[in-house]
This record gives structure tokens, sequence and C-alpha cells, in this order.
């Protein structure tokens, strides 16, 4: 090798390095699980706030259908909406009837949000027909006898390759309405005594509230 090619390569290393370190660490799901800072996880705000980074969570395509448990005001169908498209659907599930009323009105205009009214115990949708099943601050809603139940019957109307997201309140960590969360560990058990695995758990920052989501069992082939 030349002197010249010698030091071409060097400056070539050295500049490879130099762009390295000024990447941003990152973990497999986003930013890097190292606390830089004791205010990192302050609180600074609501779970909404978060939305860019909860919709990048979720990964919606278009043409994909999705029931929101527990729409409320249609803050998240409506964005949820621009995501699957056209071709997708977004049922709006709520037990409220003044809740669907005023949903069907304010997305009248947009066909792929469809509000309805469910029962407490369950989503009332065909089998196999949901990619996504999402919970934001209502899963604790349900009665906490028939978690498992519920959870079970999402695993029928969801598709196999289906995902189900559940944004909750930590109750070991907040420090007022703790009544309005529930407790990971639980979830999560109550989860998998209902056929379903956790693929990607985390504290979402500057809030109070985790993202939890998760997949079939059946994804998941015997072990050899």
């Amino acid at each position: 090798m030349s002197r010249c090619s010698g030091l071409m390569l060097a400056a070539l290393s050295l500049t490879a390095v130099a762009v390295e370190s000024t990447l941003p660490v990152r973990a497999d799901t986003g930013d890097s699980t190292r606390v830089a800072n004791a205010k990192q996880y302050a609180h600074r705000g609501g779970v909404r706030q978060k939305g860019v980074y909860i919709l990048k969570e979720l990964d919606l395509r278009p043409g994909d259908v999705v029931v929101d448990i527990g729409a409320g005001d249609g803050w998240w169908v409506e964005r949820m909406a621009k995501l699957v498209g056209e071709k997708g659907t977004v049922h709006a599930a709520e037990v409220s009837k003044k809740l669907v009323e005023a949903m069907q009105k304010k997305f009248a205009k947009v066909p792929q949000i469809k509000p309805y009214l469910c029962k407490p115990d369950s989503p009332g949708l065909p089998d196999n027909s949901c990619d996504m099943a999402f919970f934001s601050q209502t899963y604790h809603h349900l009665d906490l006898n028939s978690h498992v139940d519920y959870l079970r019957l999402l695993r029928k109307i969801l598709k196999p390759t289906g995902r189900l997201c559940i944004i909750e309140k930590y109750p070991d960590i907040s420090t007022k309405n703790r009544a309005h969360g529930t407790p990971l560990s639980r979830l999560v058990k109550e989860a998998e005594e209902a056929g379903w695995i956790p693929v990607r758990c985390e504290m979402i920052a500057g809030t109070y509230h985790y993202i939890a989501v998760f997949v079939q069992k059946d994804m998941f082939p015997p072990e050899r």
C-alpha cells in the first residue's frame, strides 16, 4: 500500500469515528435507556403530548383495521385514521351513547372512522377482523374480574398477526389518581394468562404512564 493510500484510509477511518460519535445512542426501541440526568423521567405532561412517539411505536400502515376501546372524544382515532388511510378502518368503541353520538357528528366526513356503542364486556366485532386493539388509559375501567376473559376475547377478534397495545398509568410512581391505572406486573400476568406475549413494555418519558404491546402466543413456534 502506498503512503498516500494509507493516509487516505486513516483519514476516512477518523471521519467515520467522528460521524459515529455524533449519532444518538439508541436502544432497540428508540432512545437509550441510559439515565443521562436526574430529571430525565420528570413529569412534563400527559400521554397525548407524546402522541407522535406513541403513533410511531404503533407503526400503523395503510389498510390496517384498528379498534380503539374506550375511544372517548376520538383524539386517537382521528390520528390513526390518517395512518390507515381510506382503505383502512378505525373502530371507535365506546360504552357511552353520548360520546358515540359526538364522534359520529365530529367524524361524519371521515368514512374510515366507525364510532359505535359497545358492551362493557365485549368490543362486539367479528372474529379475525382487526390488526390492532388499542387501549389508552381505559383498561382499568374494565371489570377487574373479567380482564383475562376480555383479553381472551380479543384474541378471537384480532387476526393471528394482530397486536394488543395498552397504555396505562403506573400506580407505583404516581402521586394522585392511583386507582386510574394498572400495575405493569398485573397487566403482563393477565395478558399471559389470556395467551398474549409482551414484545415491548416501556415507560413513556415525561409521563407517569407506560406502553405495553403484545402479540399472540401462537406467533412463537414450539422450541426444538
